[in-house]
């Protein structure tokens, strides 16, 4: 494989908040679809090409939260690229259990990515070129929020398959909180949405099968910063079966349910223009 060297835009995009912001920041790490060629073709086969571990559509789902008040950080390269919720020292997210890493080599099934895995030196440049960028502005984004409001909430946000695989059984819920146990985020956090998401009929879990990954983990143990992970299941927007192509219909109604959902919470937990809520501080 050869040097990527993509620039930042090919990396991420960052929309900030429209004033009055809120002391909130959104990640979506997984939503990219971005390969360089040479890297789409070293994949094994077709299937991977398709690039199954994707976050699908989550930039349009979640749009309207700039309008709320929030500034939005999503990934433009694939994970399959470089996987920005993952230690990148290898450090297990949950020891014991199947694990992906900062270059996945397998998919959730077990299948094999890559025709040749990359070697240590291609592990290297895809963190120096993907990984790191996007935490620098992550980071960059929290420290501003911080300083203007004292303390800052961030909001990590997923989509997931709802069949079962090498890392979960079927997914039963629709919605799935994690704040790796209540170490990153005070309860009111996670009660709050969990309140909002079941008065609209959604199904949520708290910490199981996901308690948030390396981006909950590393930046809501930081001082005066809050995190929560929210999962949700595909099939709540999107038909699983075509992932690449998008039901309108369907994620339009998810995205007007969602934005329900985030108005309230937000109202209640980062008032705009104005410091979190103190129930919302860590």
């Amino acid at each position: 494989m050869t040097d990527i060297a993509p620039s930042a835009s090919e990396v991420f995009s960052f929309t900030p908040a429209r004033p009055p912001a809120r002391a909130v920041v959104a990640s979506i790490p997984h939503a990219g679809t971005g390969v360089p060629d040479a890297l789409r073709r070293a994949f094994r086969n077709a299937a991977q090409a398709r690039l199954p571990m994707t976050d699908w559509h989550l930039g349009r789902l979640y749009d309207f939260l700039p309008a709320l008040g929030v500034g939005v950080l999503e990934a433009r390269m694939s994970r399959y690229v470089a996987d920005l919720n993952r230690d990148p020292e290898s450090r297990p997210l949950y020891p014991g259990r199947f694990e992906t890493g900062l270059v996945p080599v397998t998919d959730f099934a077990g299948e094999a990515i890559w025709a040749t895995p990359p070697d240590a030196a291609e592990l290297a440049r895809r963190r120096r070129e993907v990984f790191d960028p996007y935490h620098a502005r992550l980071l960059a984004a929290l420290e501003e929020a911080r300083a203007a409001a004292g303390h800052v909430l961030l909001l990590d946000l997923h989509s997931v398959a709802s069949a079962a695989n090498r890392i979960a059984p079927a997914l039963v819920e629709e919605i799935f909180l994690g704040d790796r146990d209540g170490a990153t985020a005070p309860a009111a956090v996670p009660e709050t949405f969990v309140r909002a998401y079941a008065g609209r009929g959604l199904t949520v879990a708290r910490n199981r099968p996901y308690k948030g990954g390396y981006i909950t983990a590393h930046y809501g143990t930081l001082p005066g910063v809050s995190a929560l992970q929210i999962e949700m299941a595909e099939r709540v927007y999107m038909d699983e079966d075509r992932p690449e192509d998008p039901d309108e219909e369907r994620l339009e109604r998810a995205r007007a349910l969602l934005r329900e959902v985030f108005e309230e919470c937000l109202e209640r937990l980062a008032p705009r223009g104005r410091p979190l809520a103190p129930e919302a501080r860590r």
